[in-house]
């Protein structure tokens, strides 16, 4: 694959965009396997959030205003965007905004890309120098259709923020670069991240056996984790592997315990578990509501008796929450003199 720069963005693209106001629709998506149906009580107290107002998260406000960006934090919604951006951490979306696979909880919408920019990586570049991050997540839509499913993208995109801002954390989260169809393929293109050498490589499970077949049709559970464990083999031990459970989509507690198992025993050092809440009435249906009482039980059994660095659970919990902490407890990355959480300057 050619390494040539030349912006290739299609006519009417929004660039660095993620989900914009038409995230509802599945390009050419049914699913008439799984329950749509919404929940009619109200949410609980706990799934309520105050919006952010420190002094960062206005400051990164403005900027984003200023860039006209979009990130994952703006455009899904996420309710912790207040206390990332306070933080000086924020998510991208790479790739472009269509996935070529189809998961019943996802938000992003599902379709054929139109395009492939290789330009976008000194564009999140840019856009990580000037919001003056500490952390920067960058993630990204399945591609499919590309013969490294994406990976050159991803790798670019590391050493893009690496030059322009050293200090800067990175944590990438791709799809499995179609390691669950081919596994040689895709163990080839996960070597192009590896060499990039971010501090935290995820790639997110989701959810549990039973459940992986209907909720995650295009991916398979035993192969997710074998690309986990590649990924831990082959990355230093400096770099953090990461995954990432989503509860109230059908599963028990001890279908949830049980997957930690298999993802400690595949080597992850750090995990992330939130709650589920139906995106549209398009989505998968919310089985329930997880108490605060049962994530800090799940918190608890991963770090004390599975051994995880870090173990995130809680209703509002989302993947790249406290990313910058996740990397700190792992060992992966600290903030330097000056960004939010180091040394003094």
């Amino acid at each position: 694959m050619t390494t040539e720069t030349r912006p290739i963005v299609p006519p009417g693209a929004r660039r660095l965009s993620v989900l914009g106001p038409d995230r509802v629709r599945r390009a050419g998506v049914v699913r008439p396997s799984i329950d749509t149906s919404p929940r009619e009580d109200r949410k609980p107290e706990w799934l309520k959030v105050r919006m952010g107002s420190g002094e960062n998260f206005r400051d990164v406000s403005r900027l984003m205003e200023d860039l006209e960006l979009n990130t994952v934090c703006q455009q899904a919604a996420c309710p912790n965007i207040g206390e990332c951006w306070d933080m000086r951490e924020a998510t991208f979306l790479i790739g472009g905004e269509d996935c070529t696979r189809r998961c019943g909880f996802c938000q992003i919408r599902t379709g054929k890309p139109v395009a492939y920019d290789r330009d976008e990586p000194r564009r999140v570049a840019e856009a990580v120098a000037h919001l003056g991050l500490r952390f920067a997540v960058v993630t990204m839509v399945a591609r499919d259709d590309l013969e490294d499913g994406g990976a050159w993208l991803v790798a670019e995109t590391i050493r893009s923020i690496r030059a322009r801002t050293p200090d800067v954390g990175v944590e990438v989260l791709p799809s499995d670069f179609g390691y669950g169809r081919d596994p040689e393929a895709g163990a080839r293109a996960l070597e192009a991240v590896v060499e990039a050498a971010p501090d935290v490589f995820a790639f997110n499970l989701e959810t549990t056996r039973r459940l992986f077949p209907t909720i995650r049709p295009s991916f398979d559970y035993d192969r997710g984790l074998a690309f986990l464990a590649l990924a831990r083999e082959r990355f230093p031990r400096t770099t953090a592997v990461k995954s990432n459970l989503i509860a109230g989509m059908g599963e028990t507690d001890d279908e949830l315990l049980a997957c930690m198992r298999d993802l400690r025993a595949a080597g992850v050092d750090t995990l992330t578990i939130g709650q589920y809440l139906q995106p549209s009435p398009q989505h998968l249906h919310l089985d329930r509501y997880v108490p605060p009482e049962t994530f800090a039980e799940l918190r608890r059994f991963g770090e004390d008796e599975l051994g995880f660095a870090h173990v995130e659970a809680g209703p509002l919990v989302r993947s790249s929450y406290h990313a910058g902490q996740q990397a700190i407890d792992a060992a992966a990355w600290r903030p330097s003199a000056g960004q939010p959480g180091g040394p003094a300057a």
